[in-house]
């Protein structure tokens, strides 16, 4: 009998997703969703238009209090939702 070399369904698609360069944008769209929890409710409701270029999230915050502390944890902003992700995909948060 005849013996196939088998692969997992998680490293077929982890394959795709690298070959075809969308594995960076995926797990960008995942921090960017993770940040209501990450973050909690009470400060997520002060933030807005979320978004992500060359690894440093962007981050409008409409209490300037608020921003100044946020601004202040940014590394470790940086390193939880790097943690809820999986994966290194943020350099650093900045607060606009």
């Amino acid at each position: 009998m005849k013996r196939f070399n088998t692969e997992g369904i998680s490293d077929i698609l982890g394959k795709f997703l690298r070959e075809e360069g969308l594995e960076i944008p995926l797990l960008e769209h995942r921090a960017l969703r993770a940040w209501p929890e990450v973050m909690g409710q009470a400060i997520a409701r002060y933030t807005s238009d979320l978004r992500i270029r060359n690894g440093i999230l962007y981050v409008k915050v409409s209490s300037a209090p608020l921003r100044q502390n946020l601004q202040m944890a940014h590394k470790s902003i940086a390193d939880k939702i790097n943690n809820h992700v999986g994966s290194h995909v943020l350099t650093d948060v900045r607060m606009v």
